[in-house]
């Protein structure tokens, strides 16, 4: 749930992510797999064979990445995270398994900061919904993908599912921690699409809760 913005906003937005998870990634983990649902989901669809390489783009704690190497063996993980709290976490969580850089999603250059151009599997999971400049980060990760790769969001949904005064608290007490629910993540995602030659699907979750897009180099 981490991310970036633009040039100028970069370090701004690096500061405020490293205020609220110098003390919440020690119990990040444990809280959020309560509410962070289809994480698990998107990881048993990416589809991994042995020698892939896998970036998660705001990979926080490391936990996903993990979880990738549990289920797709042989792949090489990458990360990148905006707060250096994070990928402190996200260090011990992995060792010597995964390349980790602290980087900006929005415009990071990825043979700089991990040594490689492109990437088989790209993931943005429960980070575009931090990240202020949400739609220049989907654009530059759709710019990572190798040929016949694959980019995989999840992230909150609509909420269109749920009764109003429930959606709308769920939405304030988000806004407490700078999330921001991208309503329009399949236009988005069908646009970009379209303009870099990409198949993409769109799924929602049940309630409106989380939805899942995933754009696809043939």
């Amino acid at each position: 749930m981490r991310g970036g913005a633009g040039p100028a906003a970069g370090s701004d937005h690096a500061a405020l992510m490293d205020r609220v998870y110098r003390g919440q990634r020690h119990i990040y983990d444990l809280t959020r797999k309560y509410y962070l649902l289809g994480r698990d989901e998107l990881i048993a669809g990416l589809d991994c064979r042995p020698g892939d390489t896998v970036l998660e783009i705001a990979c926080g704690t490391g936990r996903n990445l993990a979880k990738v190497a549990r289920a797709w063996p042989g792949t090489e993980l990458h990360g990148i995270d905006i707060s250096r709290e994070m990928l402190r976490s996200a260090e011990r969580t992995l060792g010597d398994d995964a390349v980790l850089a602290a980087a900006d999603a929005c415009g990071f250059d990825p043979q700089e900061a991990l040594g490689r151009a492109q990437f088989d599997r790209v993931i943005l999971s429960y980070s575009l919904s931090m990240i202020p400049d949400w739609q220049r980060a989907l654009e530059h990760a759709a710019g990572l993908l190798a040929p016949f790769g694959s980019l995989h969001v999840v992230d909150f949904g609509d909420l269109g599912g749920l009764p109003g005064p429930i959606a709308g608290a769920f939405r304030a007490w988000l806004a407490r921690f700078h999330v921001a629910p991208r309503a329009d993540l399949a236009p988005v995602t069908e646009r970009i699409a379209a303009e870099r030659a990409l198949a993409v699907r769109h799924r929602r979750g049940r309630y409106g809760y989380w939805q899942h897009a995933t754009l696809s180099r043939l």
